[in-house]
This record gives structure tokens, C-alpha cells and sequence, in this order.
């Protein structure tokens, strides 16, 4: 069997090399587990009779996307599946890398497989930054089994892979780390004599509560943290001195752009159309201490006012904006309290989508029909051609008409027959606005049988 130099240190090294390899390296990087019994967190994906630990333990291979947060084991993970299913392992950054080093990473693959019958993992960090050539030129040999490939990324596959590859390959969502995986991985560190702290410094299980905390499901951010405070501790970790090392450093996980910067989003918005303002503003405040900008926040406010509150109150909408007004005003923390403020005002205002589903009916509509020409009695008239040519002849100003309204009316383009978009929902000040648009309706309905018309009364 070939020799291969990045393979090594899956092996069992001694005490005194283990140290020598680990010289200079952080602490997060001499603690990557090297074989799944020390690997923690995933047991939804490894623990005992899951699919890909029986794959593993069988040593079958197929190509694979794993998805998750940083910190939480990917490019571990992969060099532990190398490891287990003893194959080369071909390692590329598409940060760093293209098309020139993807085809090398085949050449060597070939000559792998070629000279030794060993196969070859192909292993993309960060994939979603390769482009959708970069991505195409796995795919032949992907295809041809040349290489068995393994990417790794934090953004959602379904939107930054191409389907080409994504059919190819089994999609792994890995999990944040929760409070006991990050619990047991610092313990680890403390204790291990060749690649952790070997027991130079104990912890206060309050500091190592924060560690936990502060570490947000991240495991190397943990591990980062914890270096830092054994070196400033002289005997043990407190809590106090946790505090200071993280101080600054504490924000939750919140990528603007990606997959979690649109889930709390969503969540926020859902939250309030769910009329929930203890979940509405909790969503709010994870947004601010993850550093979403506050502006942004309020142009979402604005867009649930219209689409899930519209008519039922359109104070909303003017509350929304008044609240955008003070943020661009005052900025933060300042404006914060005002965005708070409409945020509980729109999760306990009466909801209706009715305006909402109206214009997207419309807009559906003007689509499928075409350009229809207006119709004379609607058409303006400022010069005496026009009014030759017929247009405004008939119209009917409705202040002149009893109670303001043109009852019979018809205001919808000859070819197209009358449609009722805008249906108000019981709640709210839309339960006045339906009772009067029936009235009105009823209105019509009469005026067009006094007039003898078989067409069916107008919508409005």
C-alpha cells in the first residue's frame, strides 16, 4: 500500500510524535477527532443503526454533500470516512482552487487507483463558492467512479449547487453542537495529555456553562475560546475570566445572505402573522444580536403590514414606516425601542391577507389577458378630437350621483367580464369595508335589472 503523507495522521502516533505533529498548531486543530468514536454530535447521521454509520462501518463509499454551520465537523467528518473506508484523499478549497487544480486532483486519483487499487475521495471545502463550470467539471468523473466526491458547505445546496451535481450526491445536514457535545468536547481538551491541555488548568463548571454558551453550537469556536483562557488562567478557569476573553466575541450565528440570516427572517415574519408577540419580539432580538442591520428589519416590518395586516388596520402600515423613519433618524440602539414597539403592534393587530391575494389575482390576470383597450366612457378627453372620437361620452361622475356612487357602473375594460379580486375578511376594520362593498354590490345589482341588463352586477 502507498504511503500517503495526508492519510498519516488518521494513524495511532506515540506520545512524543503526536506532540511533535500538534507543535504550533491551535488547540481546535489538535483536537479534531481522528475516528468516530471521538467524534461528537450527529447522531441523527452516526449514531448506532443510522444509514451512513452502516455505510461506514461496511466501507462502502458514495459521493456526498454535507451541509451545516461552521464548527460543527464537516471537513472532519470527511477525513474520518477516508480513514475508515481507507482511501486517498484528495483535499481542495474553492476558495483557493479551480479548474487546473481539480483536473491534478484527478490525475492523482487515476494514478491512485492505477498503481495501488485505491480509491479516492475528492474533498471540496466550501463548495457553494465554486461556479457552475468549476462545478460541471466534477461531473464526468463523479460519473465514471474516477472519484468518490465529498463536498462541504454552509449555504443551502439546493440553491448554490448545480442540479447536475446535486443529483450525484446524498445531501448530510449536519446540526450545531449542542450544550453537552461542546460540554464533553472541552472536558476532552482539558484533560487529553498528547494534543489537549493535559490537565494544566481545571475549569468552574459556571465558566464552563458560558464556554458552552457563548460557543453557539460552534465546536472550534469553543475550542478557540478555551486555549485563550488557559492561557491567562494560573490554576483554573472562572467564569469572570471566561467573560472577559469572550467579551465582544459573543454573537450568535446569524450569516447575512445565507441560510440562517433568511430562517430567523422568516421566523420573525411567521411569528408575527401568527399573532405572537412574545416569539415576534425574541426573533427581533436574536436578529439584533447577531448584527442584522436594523434598517433591514424595518422594510420587512413594512412588507408584513401590507401583506398579512393590509386593511384590517391600515394604522400598521403608517406605524411601520414611522418606525423606519426614527431608525434612519436616530439609529441604534435608539430606533431599536421603536422597531420593538411596531413589532408588537403588528403581531396583536387583526390580520387579513385579502389586499395581498387581490393583487397577485390581478396581476395574474393583466398577464394572461393582454392589452384590452379601455373603454370610451372611461378614457380621458382633454381635447376636442377626443371628445369627437367618443371618449368620456357616458361617464357617469359618481359625486354627482346619489350617495357618492355610480350605481350600474362598469369600470372594467368591454372584453372582460367583472371580477371580484379583493374578498375583506371578517376581522378588523375590513369586516366594515365587506359589509359596505355588499351594499354596493347590491346596488348595482338592482340598478342593472331596473335597466333591463341580463349582465351580472359589477364587481368592485
Amino acid at each position: 500500500m502507498l504511503s500517503v503523507n495526508s492519510d498519516d495522521l488518521f494513524g495511532e502516533p506515540t506520545p512524543a510524535a503526536a506532540a511533535e505533529q500538534g507543535a504550533g498548531q491551535p488547540l481546535a486543530a489538535r483536537m479534531r477527532p481522528r475516528q468516530l468514536s471521538d467524534y461528537h454530535g450527529q447522531q441523527h447521521l452516526l449514531g448506532d443503526g443510522r444509514p451512513l454509520r452502516q455505510a461506514l462501518q461496511r466501507g462502502v463509499l458514495h459521493s456526498m454533500i454535507l451541509w451545516g454551520p461552521p464548527g460543527v465537523g464537516k471537513t472532519t467528518l470527511a477525513e474520518i470516512i477516508a480513514a475508515d473506508c481507507d482511501a486517498h484523499i484528495e483535499r481542495l478549497s474553492a476558495v483557493l482552487s479551480g479548474v487546473k487544480e481539480i483536473r491534478a486532483a484527478v490525475v492523482n486519483a487515476q494514478q491512485q487507483w492505477s498503481v495501488y487499487q485505491k480509491r479516492t475521495i475528492l474533498f471540496v471545502d466550501e463548495v457553494h463558492r465554486f461556479n457552475k463550470s468549476q462545478q460541471d467539471a466534477f461531473l464526468p468523473f463523479v460519473e465514471n467512479g474516477t472519484v468518490t466526491f465529498i463536498g462541504a458547505t454552509t449555504e443551502n445546496p439546493a440553491f448554490e449547487l448545480n442540479n447536475a451535481l446535486l443529483s450525484r450526491c446524498r445531501v448530510y445536514t449536519l446540526n450545531a453542537l449542542d450544550h453537552d457535545a461542546i460540554a464533553a468536547l472541552l472536558q476532552s481538551a482539558l484533560t487529553d495529555p498528547v494534543r489537549g491541555l493535559g490537565g494544566r488548568c481545571a475549569i468552574d463548571d459556571d465558566a464552563l456553562a458560558l464556554l458552552c454558551d457563548v460557543a453557539d453550537g460552534d465546536a472550534r469556536r469553543a475550542l478557540n475560546f478555551l486555549e485563550i483562557a488557559s492561557d491567562l488562567a494560573e490554576q483554573t478557569i472562572t467564569q469572570a475570566l471566561v467573560a472577559e476573553v469572550v467579551q465582544g466575541g459573543a454573537r450568535r450565528r446569524f450569516d447575512r445572505g445565507g441560510d440562517h440570516f433568511y430562517d430567523q427572517i422568516s421566523a420573525l415574519h411567521k411569528s408575527l402573522r401568527g399573532s405572537d408577540p412574545d416569539a415576534s419580539l425574541y426573533w427581533f432580538a436574536r436578529m439584533l444580536d447577531g448584527g442584522c442591520d436594523p434598517l433591514y428589519i424595518a422594510r420587512r416590518l413594512v412588507r408584513v403590514a401590507s401583506e398579512d395586516i393590509g386593511n384590517a388596520d391600515p394604522r400598521a402600515l403608517t406605524i411601520a414606516l414611522q418606525s423606519w423613519d426614527v431608525v434612519a433618524r436616530l439609529g441604534s440602539p435608539e430606533g431599536e425601542l421603536a422597531l420593538a414597539q411596531t413589532v408588537t403592534y403588528l403581531a396583536c393587530a387583526a390580520k387579513s391577507n385579502a389586499v395581498y391575494k387581490a393583487f397577485n389575482a390581478a396581476t395574474a390576470l393583466v398577464t394572461a389577458g393582454g392589452s384590452l383597450a379601455v373603454p370610451n366612457h372611461l378614457r380621458n378627453a382633454p381635447t376636442e378630437l377626443a371628445k369627437q372620437s367618443g371618449h368620456a361620452a357616458g361617464y357617469r361622475y359618481a359625486h354627482d350621483e346619489p350617495d357618492g356612487f355610480a350605481a350600474g357602473e362598469n369600470y372594467f375594460p368591454e372584453a372582460l367580464a367583472p371580477v371580484q379580486f379583493y374578498r375583506p375578511v371578517e376581522r378588523g376594520l375590513e369586516q366594515q369595508i365587506g359589509a359596505k362593498l355588499a351594499r354596493l354590490r347590491e346596488a348595482n345589482r338592482t340598478a342593472l335589472e331596473q335597466r333591463g341588463s341580463a349582465e351580472p352586477g359589477a364587481a368592485l
